[in-house]
């Protein structure tokens, strides 16, 4: 009777235990990059422009910040992670930084059915943190027109300095380093318009 008394103790408490062990552990700290909100879309506006999702590679479409150790090792943070998916946040942020810096253009998402809408087209090679205290943004951008015809296309690589130590230093670093990339493709669409 004592042993099954003991049993039952111990089935009531397990959850008890498990429940400590499990709230001992400290929780990841979530990050979003910073940018600006839309801006009001004008009524007729001197161009469109739809920007897609960036394409990411494998290590860089995961939850955990990227930071670079040395020149060939990527360590995933497990304790730092992004908020939402890496490449949606780009792509949200892009076209916040294409309305501000376009303030008489269309920014959107999809323009199905437009077909004097340029689409941007985004392929991310690094977007991180580095060893030296640099945040590394680099790829390649293309503009499209309504046929696919390719408008203009260039690199970017852009490092910028870390204000102080830290993860979030790291994601406001990587959020100016993606204003620059903003700026050049904004360059590039006033160009091919």
């Amino acid at each position: 009777m004592r042993h099954i008394a003991q049993k039952t103790m111990l089935i009531l408490l397990l959850p008890l235990m498990l429940g400590a062990c499990a709230s001992s552990s400290p929780s990841a700290s979530r990050y979003v990059l910073p940018g600006g909100a839309l801006s009001s879309a004008p009524s007729e506006p001197e161009g469109v422009v739809e920007v897609t999702t960036p394409r990411l590679p494998h290590y860089l479409d995961v939850e955990g910040i990227v930071m670079q150790t040395d020149d060939i090792t990527l360590h995933e943070a497990n304790g730092h992670q992004w908020a939402e998916a890496l490449g949606r946040q780009l792509e949200r942020g892009l076209r916040a930084r294409l309305s501000a810096a376009l303030p008489a253009w269309r920014v959107v998402r999809n323009a199905a059915g437009d077909d004097q809408a340029i689409t941007l087209r985004l392929e991310v090679d690094q977007f991180q943190g580095r060893h030296d205290g640099l945040a590394i943004a680099s790829g390649q951008w293309q503009l499209l027109d309504h046929q696919n015809n390719v408008l203009s296309m260039n690199t970017f690589q852009t490092d910028t300095p870390l204000a102080e130590d830290g993860y979030p230093a790291l994601v406001r670093a990587l959020g100016k380093s993606w204003d620059r990339v903003g700026e050049q493709i904004a360059r590039a669409l006033k160009d091919v318009q």
